[in-house]
């Protein structure tokens, strides 16, 4: 019931959302990890059901087909093959709030690798945050929006048949349940909806999204505790649990357990998206210019030994390869060059242990920040030629230098 941060960054802007499947679609197995089942690409955006789901759609089914057995008496077995198509429906319902975010987002020019549809409901994995709070807010409101638009509708449908008969119980629980996952995701905290929207409502404030973020993990972790109270502490004090009765029957230890994984998916929801946001903050530190290590360049009929001399000499600590007329070709990989025994490098010539230069493998200098990570994320490489903008070699990026650089910054304190 949230969307993830643009990852990697975020992980990519906490989002808040519902989750679910989408139904009539033949499922595929994903060619990469796309963590579940391909059920399809509405908007061009791969919607993937994780292992999870089916756990979930197993407990609603069990739990909704002994429910129906009073409500519609007489339906016999057959109640758990309408409860299933009740689950189904439910998560079909909940991937237009899904949807709903992801539409927005593509509307905000916002990326969206992927929706999963998993335990308690889905994520919109949004790959950018939002620029202003106001953008911010309708990406937030629209999914509990379009869920409340659902509830609404089944609604309207339940005078259209007989309340006693399967589809208006059907019809019934649709409505609840979409009425719930919106109510649930205006709760004010992240990674929920309302979260993201309290974020946008104190960054307009203050101005600054880090500050909203803080407000919203904040009420966020409060959320959590909340949940367990109420969802344990007072139908405890209902059956008298606190008067030595204790946890009695199948269906208290069930609303427990359900408690309790509401609770933690809030709690750890609302850390990871503080930890999003911390990445996102310290992004502009990463600086292709600061973390080049400086090179000399090299022709490929150079020994390995020369070539690592005239680096000594300079200060440098890569190299790079040149042709004839300077323009360079290719670099030489740190990795080979450990890999090669010191009395051989003489007999070595740095051709063979050149990888070649690619269109992607060329970075201007003055890349940084979230521009930097994508342009090496596009281009997968364990070094990059660095060049400014007049095309001469500036130096050699090491992904272990950015990665380190990373790490670093985010052990920074705050």
């Amino acid at each position: 019931m949230k969307d993830d941060e643009p990852g990697e960054r975020g992980r990519t802007g906490e989002q808040g959302a519902g989750g679910r499947p989408g139904p009539g679609v033949k499922p595929t197995r994903p060619q990469g990890p796309g963590g579940g089942i391909l059920m399809g690409r509405p908007f061009g955006v791969p919607v993937y059901v994780g292992p999870s789901w089916f756990v979930v759609a197993a407990l609603i089914t069990w739990i909704f087909g002994g429910q129906l057995d009073r409500v519609l008496p007489g339906i016999g077995g057959a109640r758990y093959l309408v409860a299933l198509f009740f689950a189904v429906a439910f998560y079909a319902s909940v991937l237009v709030h899904e949807l709903a975010h992801t539409v927005a987002a593509l509307r905000f020019k916002l990326p969206v690798r992927r929706i999963q549809l998993q335990f308690f409901g889905g994520v919109s994995e949004i790959e950018k945050e939002s620029e202003t709070p106001g953008r911010e807010f309708v990406l937030a409101f629209v999914g509990p929006l379009l869920s409340l638009v659902l509830s609404a509708i089944f609604y309207g449908a339940m005078y259209t048949v007989d309340a006693g008969s399967v589809p208006g119980v059907l019809l019934a629980g649709l409505m609840v349940s979409n009425l719930l996952v919106a109510v649930f995701n205006f709760l004010p905290g992240l990674p929920l909806d309302g979260g993201r929207m309290l974020r946008a409502v104190v960054w307009k404030i203050t101005g600054k999204p880090m500050s909203g973020t803080i407000a919203a993990v904040w009420v966020g972790r409060l959320l959590a505790v909340v949940v367990l109270v109420v969802l344990i502490g007072l139908p405890l004090l209902g059956r008298g649990g606190l008067n030595g009765g204790g946890l009695s029957g199948v269906e208290t230890v069930t609303d427990a357990l359900i408690a309790a994984v509401l609770a933690a998916i809030i709690w750890t929801g609302a850390g990871n998206s503080l930890r999003m946001a911390r990445l996102r903050e310290h992004l502009p530190r990463l600086k292709a210019r600061t973390l080049t290590r400086r090179a000399v360049p090299v022709e490929s009929h150079t020994p390995l030994s020369e070539a690592l001399r005239r680096a000594n000499e300079a200060g440098a600590r890569a190299l790079v390869v040149v042709d004839g007329q300077g323009a360079p070709t290719g670099i030489v990989r740190e990795a080979s060059i450990v890999g090669v025994p010191q009395h051989r490098r003489p007999w070595v010539a740095v051709s063979t242990l050149t990888q070649d230069l690619s269109d992607g493998m060329t970075v201007p200098a003055e890349l940084a920040g979230e521009v930097l990570l994508d342009r090496l994320k596009a281009t997968p490489a364990t070094e990059y030629l660095v060049v400014e903008e007049t095309g001469s070699i500036y130096g050699v990026l090491s992904t272990a230098d950015v990665e380190r650089a990373f790490v670093a910054a985010m052990g920074r304190p705050q």
